[in-house]
């Protein structure tokens, strides 16, 4: 069970816990009006693609790195809409500005990670994921021994 502070926040949107919450362009692309779009929907209402396509574009970080971490700890290769995977690939891809100084977080990725290449062999995915897997768990277990 999450605690009561947990779920009080995925009851919010991203607009309400983090009003400047990334760069969102005022243009009319698809993309511009999806970003707007979701960072109105209540955390606990945002699916696993919604998660990919926000973080993939640099939204909401701070809020939404926790909230696919418990995803992708559970269910690594938990897919948006493109791929077994995607959903993570997106979380390892985050600049490496946003996970210095969050050395818990950067953990919980790193097993996220393992988790991930324990599984890969069994399931239907990009060929190209599994090589792209393993860099990432390397340069984010170099960077967490580094920080700690």
């Amino acid at each position: 069970m999450q605690p009561p502070e947990s779920t009080a926040i995925r009851d919010r949107s991203l607009e309400e816990l983090e009003p400047d919450a990334g760069p969102v362009s005022e243009g009319e692309s698809y993309l511009s009006s999806e970003m707007r779009r979701l960072r109105q929907v209540p955390l606990k209402q945002l699916r696993l693609e919604d998660m990919r396509l926000l973080i993939g574009q640099s939204v909401g970080l701070q809020v939404l790195i926790p909230v696919a971490l418990d995803h992708v700890e559970s269910h690594p290769l938990a897919a948006g809409d493109f791929y077994p995977g995607d959903l993570l690939k997106n979380v390892m891809e985050v600049s490496e500005s946003f996970w210095n100084g969050r050395p818990e977080l950067r953990s919980r990725l790193v097993v996220a990670l393992e988790r991930a290449l324990e599984r890969i062999r069994n399931t239907r995915t990009v060929r190209e994921l599994e090589g792209e897997f393993r860099a990432g768990l390397e340069r984010h277990r170099a960077a967490f021994r580094k920080a700690v």
